[in-house]
């Protein structure tokens, strides 16, 4: 019976937990270029938690708070700080991943945020947010503080994203008008002193129109990308706003747009469009030549499994960030040649440190 009994505890023991091998792309056989890395949900995913802390935990009973993502929308990246905004909290999240911290702020005023919807950081590390219902442009330290505003509702109808132009003197503020409105255009201002500048292009079909612009983003030599999503294409400007070409069009194929929603330019010159009908992103070259894509649509919030991903960015060291509003998430890949170790983003993949 006793042999019988160890028998019987052997069969039913538990089995070993599967190890799922993080996706790649492209996939095998092909030479892979990228690699899942991390996704950020909450402060838990960048505070340090130690020893003390877990020690205080069980002493007073008390669970850990946690706080964050509820529907996240665009993104911009800079010295490993991801910041995140979020219609719903009505606020910018920011993972700090070097300093292991994870801060909220444009909740209060006079800084207080209605709606942030696009987000962008100048080189000098100033943080602009379009806020679509203020109908303005806020601006904030990159720890949060605030400075000033941009814009107001006499020229922007439903400012929905913002990029800043490489020499830090422009801010680039989509707008994207509405079905009644014919402010379907991009609104070019002074950064320091808010003067207005100019406004590129027109609601329409042609060369240089658009029909609800989406998201923007500037070239390291100054062109201005703008997702045209009603005419399902990128189009691309000179920084005086000449237009000089554009990509893509309607259709299901790769190379092809059918909801063309966030955008990203790396340092390279390549652009990261993403589509929230194919819950992917299609990477292209400067000459505007897909090289590959990202991810794809699924029913569960997996590695690499989008179902509205919105706005994306591309750190220095070739990370991509990209958001999924469903989800709630940040996926973030890594080249493959760049280890987990390297780079702005690095202490990401450490581990909290525990005390001694």
């Amino acid at each position: 019976m006793l042999a019988a009994s160890l028998l019987l505890t052997a069969c039913v023991a538990t089995p070993p937990a599967r190890v799922f091998a993080p996706p790649v792309y492209p996939p095998p056989p092909d030479q892979p270029r990228f690699v899942y890395e991390r996704t950020l949900l909450y402060n838990d995913d960048v505070e340090e938690y130690s020893s003390t802390d877990r020690l205080k935990q069980f002493a007073l009973g008390a669970s850990r708070k946690l706080h964050g993502l509820i529907k996240p929308y665009d993104i911009a990246v800079k010295k490993g700080r991801v910041y995140v905004t979020d219609t719903v909290q009505r606020a910018v999240l920011m993972f700090d991943i070097p300093g292991r911290r994870f801060v909220e702020f444009g909740t209060e005023k006079p800084g207080e945020l209605a709606k942030p919807m696009g987000i962008d950081i100048s080189d000098s590390g100033e943080i602009y947010v379009a806020d679509i219902s203020a109908r303005r442009i806020m601006v904030y330290s990159m720890d949060g503080a605030y400075l000033r505003s941009i814009g107001n509702e006499d020229r922007l109808t439903r400012p929905t994203d913002v990029t800043i132009s490489p020499d830090g003197k422009q801010v680039y503020v989509v707008d994207t008008g509405g079905i009644d409105s014919p402010n379907h255009d991009v609104v070019v201002y002074d950064t320091q002193d808010g003067r207005y500048i100019r406004t590129i292009g027109r609601r329409g079909i042609g060369k240089g129109e658009f029909n609800l612009p989406l998201q923007a983003a500037t070239a390291p030599d100054g062109r201005l990308y703008v997702v045209d999503s009603g005419n399902f294409r990128v189009q691309i400007f000179s920084p005086e706003g000449v237009y000089l070409s554009s990509f893509g069009r309607v259709g299901r194929a790769p190379g092809q747009f059918a909801r063309a929603k966030g955008i990203a330019i790396d340092r390279d010159g390549r652009s990261y469009v993403v589509d929230t009908a194919f819950g992917n992103v299609q990477i292209f070259d400067p000459q505007a030549r897909l090289l590959m894509f990202i991810g794809e649509r699924g029913e569960a919030g997996y590695p690499g499994k989008f179902m509205l991903p919105a706005g994306i960015d591309v750190d220095p060291d070739g990370r991509i960030y990209m958001v999924d509003q469903f989800f709630r998430k940040v996926d973030v890949f890594r080249p493959a040649t760049l280890s987990t170790e390297s780079g702005e983003a690095a202490y990401l993949f450490k581990g909290n440190q525990e005390d001694d």
